[in-house]
Order: structure tokens, then sequence, then C-alpha cells
């Protein structure tokens, strides 16, 4: 299931960058849904209409059912246990609604709410290998300005077979943006940024054997940026080439993935490789490429109690814009941070998460990690480390797929930041 994950610095200068909105649209096929207070669940809805009775047959019922009541017992269902195990049947066959209103209050993107829809379902019901698809609807409005909105859906067919994800994308965001190489521990000058555009993400992966899987990807993105008010001393400027941009780009991806669930996995494990080739053959007007790479492994360490690990690294090479860059913080690598805050040509992250299952549908969380970014990867130092750690709440919005309410409360080297989204951190 996709996930926005939406993030609020709580203590010190607002941080999230433009960036964030490019790479939020440019990971939407995986990461769509984000909630950051009030979700509504609503799933299994389903409608049956009864046979029509033979002739006669509807009025001796009907004089059994009266003697029955006159007896003081219930009448029995004349459609027999038949219908109730049909009607199980094509209750289970059905998806799971999930509607999230959510009013947001940030110091990088004002006061206003996000909107969430979304639908899990099996896209074929007789198929009981392929994972849950699902599709999702997405909305976001606030007093600085900042409005967008976003669709989504991926789904799994032919028994796990084949996987097709697509996303779009459209809005502007009124944000902060810290400039690229930034170093902890120092300060730091924030401009104004307002970035608007549209985003169009294709992917089509094919199971080759053994659990893996790979296939080619696509998007398209057209991009406006600008500086709001004047401009700081010693702050960012934008390129001149990337205040109207358009980039185009063709890769792949490779996975495997031998998670026992998609939502939330007790064993197994999942790698992603991804490379990204954007070039003027596709319309691109910078030349670049990304490549990101990433191993999760999950474990049951006692009855409903898992321990999940996560490290990854990132690279970008050619003349890469301000906004692709590799961006500390998005996809919850680490939390900590808002996405944005750090960003340059590499970047690693390393974190693990203690995850309880509880009773009924709460669950409890503890994670740390730490991470780093830099221009090349021989400039690492331990003084520019970034660590983070935090605990989270859980509340189970789907029993049927394990789909979780999420709520982090994370501390960083720069501050603090809540996150708060549908699904697990990873």
């Amino acid at each position: 299931m996709v996930t926005i994950n939406v993030s609020k610095k709580l203590f010190g200068a607002a941080g999230p960058t433009q960036a964030k909105f490019a790479a939020v649209c440019r990971g939407v096929a995986a990461y769509l849904f984000a909630i950051i207070s009030v979700t509504l669940a609503c799933a299994n809805a389903t409608s049956q209409i009864p046979a029509p009775m033979p002739p006669g047959v509807e009025d001796a019922v009907k004089a059994k059912a009266e003697k029955t009541k006159k007896d003081g017992a219930e009448p029995a269902d004349p459609s027999g246990p038949q219908k109730g195990k049909e009607s199980k049947q094509k209750a289970e066959k059905r998806g799971s609604i999930v509607i999230a209103p959510i009013p947001i209050s940030s110091p990088a993107f004002g006061s206003g709410l996000i909107l969430i829809a979304g639908y899990v379902f099996k896209f074929d019901k007789e198929d009981e290998v392929s994972p849950p698809s699902w599709a999702g609807l997405a909305g976001i409005y606030t007093s600085n300005g900042t409005r967008g909105l976003a669709l989504g859906s991926k789904l799994y067919l032919k028994e796990n077979k084949y996987q097709t994800t697509f996303a779009a994308m459209t809005g502007r965001a009124n944000l902060d943006f810290y400039g690229v190489g930034r170093l902890p521990g120092r300060p730091a000058v924030a401009v104004p940024l307002s970035m608007g555009g549209k985003i169009i993400f294709g992917e089509f992966l094919r199971n080759v054997g053994g659990k893996v899987f790979i296939g080619p990807r696509y998007q398209y993105r057209r991009l406006s940026a600008s500086i709001d008010g004047e401009r700081q001393p010693g702050g960012f400027e934008i390129p001149a080439i990337d205040l109207k941009s358009t980039s185009a780009s063709l890769g792949f991806h490779l996975q495997r993935d031998r998670r026992d669930s998609t939502f939330y996995p007790t064993k197994g494990s999942l790698f992603d490789f991804t490379a990204d080739f954007f070039d003027q053959a596709w319309g691109s007007r910078r030349e670049y490429q990304v490549y990101k790479a990433g191993y999760t492994g999950y474990r049951e360490v006692a009855p409903r109690q898992v321990l999940a690990y996560r490290a990854m690294a990132c690279t970008a090479g050619g003349s890469v814009p301000f906004y692709d860059l590799c961006l500390f913080g998005f996809n919850n690598d680490v939390r900590g941070y808002t996405t944005g805050q750090f960003q340059n040509r590499r970047m690693f992250a390393a974190q693990a998460e203690y995850r309880l299952d509880w009773r009924k549908r709460l669950g409890f969380v503890a994670f740390g990690g730490a991470g780093g970014v830099a221009r090349k990867w021989g400039d690492f130092r331990m003084d520019g480390l970034l660590p983070g750690a935090g605990v989270g709440l859980r509340f189970k919005l789907d029993k049927k797929n394990h789909i979780n309410y999420r709520i982090d409360y994370a501390f960083g080297r720069e501050g603090r930041t809540l996150s708060i989204g549908v699904g697990e951190a990873f």
C-alpha cells in the first residue's frame, strides 16, 4: 500500500525543501497515503439478494415462523446454511476502503487539510497467490498556498507474475530550502521556495523466478521554481536552467521480495535496486543518473513481536538538478529529520525498529538509526553523522490486511519531528 509521510518540525527553523514536493511525487508510486490526525476506516461492505422461493413454500415458511414465534424460539433462516456460506465467501472477496480527512498545522506548510481515499482489493478474486492490490487518491490544501492532487495504483496480477505501478501528481508547494551541502551543527540559511508542476510515473515488473522481479520504469516531470521575497545573503540561488525545467527518465527496477506480507511483514526480506537515466533523448533538459539500493529484513523474535531493520544507499551523477539529489529523511531514512534539510550527491542510512502488536488494534514501536550525506563517498566523516531515534504508536485500521495508522515521534541532531501516516515506516 502506498504511503506519503507528512513530517512536522517541532523545534527550530522549518526545514522541508521544495525538493520534498518533487521527491514525494517521484516516489508516490510506492508511497501515496498520509495521515496526520483523524482516520476513518470502512471495510468489507456486502449486499445479498435472497433467491425466490417456489410457489406454496413461502406460505408454509410464514406459518412455521409464526408458530415458532409463539413457542418463543427464533425462526430459522429459510435459505439454510448454504446462504451463510455464500455470504461469507462474498465478504472475504471484497476489498477494504480507507478514508482519511487530515487537518495539518506546520511551520513549513501552514494550516490546512489533506484528504485521502484508498481501496485495497484483490484484482483477481480467484488468485490466492498475489498480494492485495491498491488504488488511491490524495488532495492537499493549506493556508500558505500549498495545494496538490495525487492519484496512484499498484496491481499484482496473474498469481504475482506481474506487478504494475502508476502515479500522477499536480500541484504547488511553498516551503523553505536550506541549499546543497549543508553541514550538521553549523548555521544554515533557509530561503522561501515555491515549486510546482506535474509528474507522471509508471513501472512494470515481471517475476523471473525465485521471487525476483525486474522491469522498466518511466517518469516525466514538468516543474517550475522561484524564490519568494528577497534573496538572503549566503542563501541558495536557483540555477536558471531549473526555473522552468522538464525532466524525463527511462530506467529499471530489480527487486527480490521474500516478505510474508506487503503491509505488515513478520519474516523475510526485501531487496530493491533502481536506476533512472535522465537524458535529452527522452525529452529531459539535463542529463544525469540516480541509483538507489536498499535491503530490509524482518524477524519475529517472539509472538506478536517483530524486529525490522533496513540499510540503503543513494548516488546521483551528472548534471543533477537540486530537486533530484539524494534527500535525507525521505522515505523515513532516518526519522528525526525533515525531508530536504540535508541533501547531496551521496547518501547512506541504516536503522532498526522493534514492533509490538500489543492487543486488539493497538501497537507500539521503538526505533533508531544513523546516516549521512556528502558530495563524494570519500567525504563522509564521523562528525557529520546524522543519528535519529524515537518511539511510535500504531492503530490497526484494517485487521484483514494488518494496515496500521502510524504516529512516530523522533529526535534528530537538528531537532525533533512528528510523522504520521498509513502503513509501516519500512
